[in-house]
């Protein structure tokens, strides 16, 4: 199995899932973790599973994700197993209305990340998923890290 973790992190939360979800996915041989502007062209070829996360930021994923979604090639992800995931508030502890009602309207960054991979012909293994961070910088809610790493074993088991 060959898997590629991508991700782009302000404050570091992003990227320990990352990590998190790549470990659980297997060695670093078999799966890499990479910042979304450090990732080549090769390493999008021969993948079995394609994973890419990112800070929820204004409603959507940051300019380094969107910019890597445009990179990849039309068609490019068939027959690749993709998931996608995003950091963020959890609404009801900020308790704001206006928040809950810009949520309800525009969403999380997981949703239109999944949405670009399956339209580059991915497969999508799982639902997006988002992790909690406590505040606007962190840290991560208590077992978001394990949560992820659970998220992660079942893309993997995904045939």
């Amino acid at each position: 199995m060959k898997a590629l973790v991508v991700y782009d992190s302000y404050f570091g939360n992003t990227e320990k899932v990352a990590r998190a979800i790549g470990q659980a996915l297997g060695p670093p041989e078999a799966a890499t973790v990479s910042r979304a502007g450090d990732v080549q062209p090769a390493q999008l070829e021969g993948l079995d599973i394609l994973v890419v996360g990112s800070p929820t930021r204004a409603f959507q994923p940051t300019q380094a994700i969107k910019r890597l979604l445009r990179r990849i090639p039309a068609r490019s992800l068939k027959g690749v197993r993709i998931a996608a995931f995003d950091t963020r508030a959890s609404v009801e502890d900020v308790g704001s209305a206006v928040l809950t009602f810009m949520v309800g309207l525009f969403g999380y960054a997981a949703e239109p990340i999944a949405k670009r991979l399956q339209r580059k012909g991915g497969d999508q293994a799982l639902a997006p998923m988002g992790f909690i961070v406590e505040g606007t910088e962190g840290p991560l809610r208590e077992s978001e890290l394990e949560r992820a790493a659970d998220w992660a074993r079942q893309i993997g088991a995904c045939k």
